[in-house]
């Protein structure tokens, strides 16, 4: 089982290397779902982290209906990122009725390629999820990051393994949000080959004048998500 880790610096990255894990999706902002990574951030990963980075293209929280404008700078986005050498792109475009808006994802399909594209947690707020599966597969997606449409990927668990047997290797399901040592195998244990986690702790910043505290993914914590798997 492969597991991904949502990595919000370049920290974070370094322990999901060091610790093992097979994959990261670097974002930043994670305390309100993640938004794109900067220039910076990116290149210093991509320049000094061997294992595949994928990048969450999103270019501001809240929902996932996007103007012209913020499409355009979701396409730069990408861009940059093939640039730098990415692995992958982890985004996508909803309508305002909770639909995919089938164009504009398309549209971030084709120019994302070469590089692998997920679909992200906007598939959480989708009505229809098993009829927006199918749509992604028809789309060429090779992954979709899902909770199960619940507040964990632990409680959406009835809904990921029906996404599962939908799929039927024709997309990946990457189950995502709350998993952890304790809960990660029963994941592999309904058959999903992939799952994604931040594995982050809280840590204090010394000596700082308010108080400041870091989310930062941990060694021993992603260690002990894979040995559980």
């Amino acid at each position: 089982m492969l597991l991904e880790i949502c990595a919000n610096s370049y920290q974070s990255a370094k322990n999901a290397q060091d610790a093992g894990a097979q994959r990261i999706e670097l974002c930043q902002e994670l305390s309100v779902g993640g938004t794109t990574p900067s220039y910076g951030l990116l290149k210093q990963v991509i320049e000094n982290i061997h294992i595949p980075v994928f990048v969450l293209i999103r270019p501001r929280s809240g929902n996932f209906v996007y103007s012209d404008v913020e499409f355009e700078i979701i396409k730069k986005d990408i861009q940059i990122c093939k640039d730098l050498g990415c692995s992958g792109i982890v985004s996508g475009v909803l309508n305002s009725d909770n639909s995919i808006d089938i164009k504009r994802t398309k549209e971030l399909i084709e120019f994302s390629k070469p590089l692998a594209f997920t679909f992200h947690r906007a598939f959480d707020e989708l009505i229809n999820p098993k009829k927006a599966l199918e749509q992604l597969i028809d789309l060429g997606v090779g992954r979709v990051l899902t909770s199960g449409q619940q507040k964990t990927a632990e409680a959406g668990l009835d809904l990921l393994k029906a996404l599962y047997k939908i799929a039927n290797n024709r997309i990946t399901i990457l189950a995502g949000s709350g998993i952890n040592a304790q809960n990660a195998v029963k994941f592999k244990e309904a058959g999903l080959k992939e799952i994604h986690a931040s594995a982050s702790i809280t840590m204090n910043l010394d000596g700082s004048l308010f108080g400041l505290q870091q989310t930062v993914s941990d060694i021993n914590t992603i260690k002990a998500i894979l040995d559980a798997i």
